[in-house]
Order: structure tokens, then C-alpha cells, then sequence
């Protein structure tokens, strides 16, 4: 495993090195060792696997309140999607910043999101398959999220009209909107 560090604390893109010979290949996805080697949460309480069927979807910035905020792994299985990874933490130089990545299933990669960040998706292929490990379980009241196309954020995305957006994504707040909230106060 190659890890590098992107332009926003904590965020971490993986490279996994896949072993291949005539049968297929054999890949370690996660290491323990590894993770604390490189000062990474490592105890997780939750995994999910989505599946988004048409390209042009998007899962908009998701994100929960502490004491609930959410240690992220992510991995796509099948499909190649967009990640836009947001920052909200108050005391962070890259506070309101924002990095894209691409993770497909051939690229053989993970995606380490820490605390404090919002993460949004966009498929670029039919039938994506992505699994999520958390740190965190899912708590409703804690949950929040931020419109994928907020004008002031300024994030360039391959659609301009998604094939699906669901309901709560739609009516998400705007990023002015989250900061006057005052609420989100991770470090």
C-alpha cells in the first residue's frame, strides 16, 4: 500500500498493489499495521456498499455532526466515480477547500476521508458499486448535508444535470447556509 497524503489534512488517496499471476490477483485492502504506521483510525463500526445504476448520479456532501463525525474508507468495486471531498472543519487551513479523485475499479485504490469533511459523488459509468467502512455509526439527528452544485463553492462537475439526484440532496443548504449554522467545531 502507497499512501498519499492530498492537499487536505488527513485525506489520504491509497494505492493498492495487487499481487497477479494465471489465477487472477490477490490484494490486501486494509492493514492494520500499515494504517497506524501512518497514523490512521483503524477501528471500524460500520460498512455499506452502494450501488448507483446510472452514470450522471450524484450522492451529495454528506457529512455528520460531532460528536458524530465520520472516519471514512472508501473503495469502488465496479464503475469509475468522482469524489469531491469538501472541508468543514472550522480550524483547518483548508477550511471551505475542496479536492476531486477519481477511484474506478481499475485503479485499485482507497480513498481515507477523515473527520470533518464532506464528501459528494458523481458516477462517470453505469452501475457503480461503492463500499464505505465508518468509524462512526449512523446517527439521523447528527446528519446533514450540503448541495453538490453550491454556485460559491465553484467545483467544476462533468454533468450539469444529474440522471439522478435524490430528494434530500436536492434540498440540501448552501455552504453560506452551513456556516451560519455555527455548529460543525472540529479541529
Amino acid at each position: 500500500m502507497i499512501a498519499k497524503e492530498e492537499k487536505i489534512k488527513g485525506l489520504f488517496e491509497i494505492q493498492l498493489e495487487p499481487k497477479i499471476d494465471p489465477r487472477g490477483f490477490f490484494m490486501r485492502t486494509f492493514d492494520d499495521k500499515i494504517f497506524k504506521k501512518l497514523g490512521l483510525k483503524t477501528k471500524w463500526v460500520q460498512e455499506s456498499h452502494s450501488l448507483s445504476k446510472k452514470k450522471g448520479t450524484i450522492r451529495g456532501f454528506h457529512f455528520q455532526y460531532p460528536p458524530y463525525a465520520e472516519t471514512k474508507l472508501i473503495r469502488v468495486l465496479q464503475g469509475e466515480v468522482l469524489f469531491t471531498i469538501l472541508d468543514l472543519r472550522s480550524k483547518s487551513k483548508t477550511f471551505g477547500q475542496w479536492v476531486q479523485i477519481v477511484l474506478s475499479d481499475k485503479k485499485d485504490s482507497l480513498l481515507y476521508i477523515p473527520k470533518g469533511i464532506g464528501s459528494c459523488l458523481c458516477t462517470l459509468t453505469n452501475n457503480c458499486h461503492v463500499l464505505y467502512k465508518m468509524d462512526e455509526y449512523f446517527t439521523p439527528e447528527s446528519y446533514d448535508n450540503i448541495i453538490w452544485n453550491d454556485p460559491d463553492l465553484k467545483i467544476p462537475w462533468p454533468v450539469k444535470n444529474p440522471s439522478f439526484i435524490s430528494e434530500r440532496d436536492l434540498e440540501a443548504q448552501s455552504f453560506k447556509q452551513f456556516l451560519k449554522k455555527q455548529k460543525f467545531k472540529i479541529k
